[in-house]
């Protein structure tokens, strides 16, 4: 069994990013900050309708995204981990009011997508590393910029993201067989609609309760998984 080194490695940079970002921030005037915050919005819904366009059956997406979106909101996670999230920061001493909102997004964004799969996949099977070294450079340095406007709650993103992908190397055996790459399409492009979400909330266009939408991953798998051979 393969140690999710690279994973580990990828939550620290993320964690050391995020540090960054706030020794940063603390030095950036109000209307810096605000501009920043409202610039990385934009840059996040972009990000979003890129992932998202990348759908080959947008049916099963929007399937996913309604039927994920339904049973999330019967789970109530959004309250739930928006808890944990707050005892987290009380925990912490943490004035930040965007901790959990910092929490959330970057544990989104972070855990989305397809470097973090295949990377993991890698790791798993082969050994290789080299994905996930990629990956954490990059989101290294998002963390920074995501810091630097949110706070300390990205900090931890990187607890998130080494959980989630080492138990994709631990698993990468059995998984790999399900993800196969029109899934992995389909689960990117869904990936896609939340963090475009993401974005709306960050410039504050409307309030959209995204952690209710996280179970649509898991439905587009299971669709993808059953109708595309």
């Amino acid at each position: 069994m393969v140690f999710p080194l690279g994973s580990l490695i990828n939550g620290l940079a993320i964690a050391a990013g995020g540090l960054a970002g706030l020794l940063l921030g603390a030095r950036l005037p109000e209307r810096i900050r605000l501009i920043l915050f409202q610039g990385l919005g934009l840059c996040v819904m972009i990000l979003g309708i890129q992932a998202a366009l990348g759908t080959t059956h947008p049916a099963i997406m929007i399937a996913g995204v309604v039927i994920g979106s339904v049973a999330g909101e019967l789970l109530r996670l959004e309250d739930r981990l928006a808890c944990l999230g707050d005892l987290l920061k009380t925990r912490l001493r943490s004035s930040n009011p965007r901790f959990t909102e910092g929490l959330l997004n970057a544990s989104v964004i972070f855990c989305i997508g397809a470097m973090g799969i295949l990377g993991s996949f890698e790791e798993g099977l082969r050994g290789s590393r080299d994905i996930i070294y990629a990956k954490a450079i990059i989101d290294g340095c998002a963390a920074m910029a995501m810091a630097s406007a949110l706070g300390a709650g990205v900090l931890f993103s990187g607890a998130a993201v080494f959980v989630y992908q080492g138990l994709l190397v631990l698993f990468a055996g059995a998984l790999s067989t399900v993800m196969t790459p029109p899934v992995m399409t389909e689960l990117t492009a869904t990936g896609g609609v939340i963090i475009l979400g993401i974005g709306i909330n960050m410039l504050e266009l409307r309030a959209i309760r995204l952690a209710n939408m996280i179970p649509a991953l898991v439905v587009v798998v299971i669709l993808a998984s059953a109708l595309l051979k």
